[in-house]
């Protein structure tokens, strides 16, 4: 396990890149396919993935919250996309209540060095004072992950090595990521329809 993260991490602008292709290309078919602007054939879609549609869903949203390729807000805006608005937003937040606990598990068990590799120097470097003052870091993390345009990502992983308690860590996860959560997923759907309405 060790090896196989420390292998991402190394290799994590590649990752970025072909997981940035990959999704680019889902997308532009998906869209000539209408699945994204047709309800009959996204409804064809979804009958062709069966009832391991939202479970798949659900694993993709967790994985991307452990490897970081792209932004939270893209897998937001396919869950809101294909499985409806609140279908969407459930998945959405078990997948990334599910990543975040992951990640604060991966960080705790690898330590420093590793949440170094994984969220970069810059980012490090902003937040890590914090960690030294247990108190505060807590209150900034549970303020951040209330906002939308946080790095949640990261800050799981900077959490894994501070002080903070997996109760607490997980009960500001279940509590601050709704409210971010609802704000992509019905702000992104409103930006979507309005982009598709005028390339239609």
């Amino acid at each position: 396990m060790k090896k196989f993260m420390q292998w991402l991490v190394k290799h994590k602008k590649i990752i970025t890149v072909v997981g940035t292709l990959v999704l680019l290309s889902a997308t532009i078919y998906g869209y000539r396919a209408g699945v994204f602007t047709e309800q009959e054939k996204m409804q064809l879609f979804l009958q062709k993935s069966g009832i391991f549609a939202p479970l798949i869903f659900v694993i993709i949203q967790a994985v991307q919250v452990i490897i970081p390729i792209l932004p939270g807000a893209v897998g937001c805006l396919y869950g809101v996309i294909i499985f409806g608005v609140w279908q969407g937003f459930v998945l959405n937040y078990i997948g990334i209540c599910l990543g975040s606990v992951g990640a604060f598990f991966i960080a705790r068990q690898f330590g420093q060095e590793f949440v170094l590799h994984v969220t970069g120097g810059k980012f490090y470097e902003k937040y890590s004072r914090y960690l030294l003052k247990e108190n505060q870091f807590e209150k900034i993390f549970a303020i951040l992950i209330f906002l939308p345009v946080a790095p949640d990502d990261f800050l799981c992983y900077l959490a894994g090595i501070s002080k903070m308690p997996a109760k607490k860590f997980a009960l500001i996860i279940l509590l601050g990521k709704p409210a971010a959560i609802a704000l992509y997923s019905l702000g992104l759907q409103n930006l979507f329809q309005l982009a598709t309405g005028l390339f239609a």
